[in-house]
């Protein structure tokens, strides 16, 4: 019986547990080298400016449109004087601006309800923070900054300084398994360190630049490789390398809360800025839609410019203009929504197959 229980023991006798336990303890040092993502997938869905995405997709529409009246739809001029065509495409997207402005505004303003409280929750919200500041400042040894960018900064150059302490402290171990397994996590966190850290330099919040630089640094992967040296060699360990390595796990794991402090921020900031150009768009959208509805629809503009009719430029921009709403909320979501998924976890939980 006993033998039998030795045999289905997967600790020992499964090979691939132990050789996947062990392999790819380094990791790239960008999300999208992790993730194996496009350069242009990235740019479009995260690092791309909301605006230049928007002018990108109007620009997109506005050329098929223009391309659809030359060659696919030829008798738009001979429904612009008999039929409502012009009249019912904008009448239709006066409503469409009215409810998707009233939704996005919604939205908006139950994020920013969840910053309004009694005095109670305010102070309870004051000392969490504060607790959090004084317990950075404990593990950084400095005061805690105020910029974010630079409080992220500060904890990703502390956890560089603990992986070289770990390092040194297992340097003359004699067993080549655990130093190299160590050489290779610390300097993979170092180097990540070091990129990250250079990201968040003297950045300002509120651009994506502060939420990118502490999406490319991985901690909860690194929390778990320490939690696995700390299992799998506890035996070749001395005191100083284990102390060592909780200590470094310890400020990782102090990256995960505050990587999430921040990112909250800034999804509250970015749907602030949606809210704001929302308004800023969609009073033109609607003026062009009702300026095409009562004035133009049932007659049609004569003349031809660039080969194409000035009937189909005119509609077509007029179209273009109207879908700005829909297109700003589609870019500011796209953002909000993919950084969300990335982050869905805290702790060191692997949702991506690329790190699994």
């Amino acid at each position: 019986m006993s033998d039998a229980a030795d045999t289905l023991d997967p600790e020992e006798d499964d090979p691939n547990i132990e050789q996947g336990s062990i392999e790819n303890i380094s990791t790239a040092n960008t999300m999208r080298e992790r993730s194996g993502e496009t350069r242009l997938k990235v740019w479009f869905f995260l690092e791309g400016h909301r605006l230049l995405v928007t002018g990108l997709l109007a620009l997109l529409i506005f050329g098929v449109f223009v391309l659809g009246g030359t060659y696919f739809y030829q008798y738009l001029l001979t429904d612009a004087q008999t039929a409502d065509t012009i009249e019912t495409l904008f009448s239709t997207m006066i409503s469409a601006i009215i409810t998707g402005v009233t939704l996005v505004l919604t939205i908006s303003q139950i994020v920013i309800s969840q910053e309004n409280g009694p005095l109670g929750d305010q102070r309870e919200r004051m000392s969490n923070t504060m607790d959090f500041r004084d317990y950075t400042e404990e593990l950084t040894g400095a005061p805690t900054p105020a910029d974010p960018s630079a409080f992220l900064r500060a904890l990703v150059l502390e956890a560089k300084d603990r992986a070289h302490t770990l390092s040194e402290s297992v340097s003359g171990n004699d067993n080549d398994t655990l130093t190299g397994e160590v050489d290779e996590f610390t300097n993979s966190l170092i180097e990540n360190a070091d990129t990250v850290s250079g990201k968040l330099d003297e950045q300002s919040f509120g651009t994506f630049t502060v939420v990118s630089a502490a999406l490319d640094f991985n901690y909860s992967w690194k929390v778990f490789q320490t939690e696995r040296i700390a299992d799998q060699h506890q035996d070749e360990l001395s005191e100083e390398s284990f102390a060592a390595l909780d200590d470094l796990k310890t400020l990782l794991s102090m990256f995960g809360p505050a990587r999430e402090h921040i990112k909250t921020l800034y999804f509250e900031w970015e749907l602030i800025s949606l809210s704001q150009n929302i308004l800023y768009v969609s009073v033109p959208a609607l003026l062009v839609a009702g300026f095409m509805t009562t004035f133009l629809g049932g007659s049609s503009l004569s003349g031809v410019f660039l080969g194409v009719s000035v009937l189909i430029w005119v509609t077509s921009v007029a179209f273009t203009v109207t879908t700005l709403p829909f297109l700003l909320t589609i870019s500011y979501i796209a953002r909000v929504a993919t950084i969300a998924k990335r982050t869905l976890a805290i702790g060191p939980f692997i949702l991506r197959d690329s790190q699994r």
